[in-house]
């Protein structure tokens, strides 16, 4: 992926510890960006694969999100659904350079 690829959506700073913020993409998708307690950065499509929650507005524990309208929890480096539950969320690329952080400019993901 080329630089030119890449989305400066602000400081980590701006995420609060175990927090999210959201960022609508060219493609018209709305990411989620969360920030671990340790400072892992995590960008996902803000939907959850149960029923399509925001799963920006869930809770993050650890390196986890649960979703808020059905308490399933997704695996925030991978996208996917926790213990008995199934399903996937698409990841988004995410680095921090410089306190920024950067995402990949996402391809469209079918509804």
């Amino acid at each position: 992926m080329t630089a030119d690829r890449w989305i400066d959506v602000g400081r980590i700073e701006d995420i609060p510890p175990r927090g999210a913020r959201t960022v609508v993409v060219e493609s018209g998708d709305e990411i989620a960006v969360f920030r671990a307690g340790d400072d892992a950065v995590f960008a996902l499509i803000n939907r959850c694969p149960h029923k399509g929650g925001p799963l920006s507005q869930g809770i993050v524990h650890g390196h986890s999100v649960a979703c808020p309208l059905h308490n399933w929890n997704i695996a925030l480096a991978t996208g996917q659904a926790q213990g008995p539950d199934s399903g996937c969320t698409p990841t988004i690329p995410v680095r921090v350079a410089d306190g920024r952080i950067l995402i990949a400019q996402p391809m469209p993901v079918p509804a």
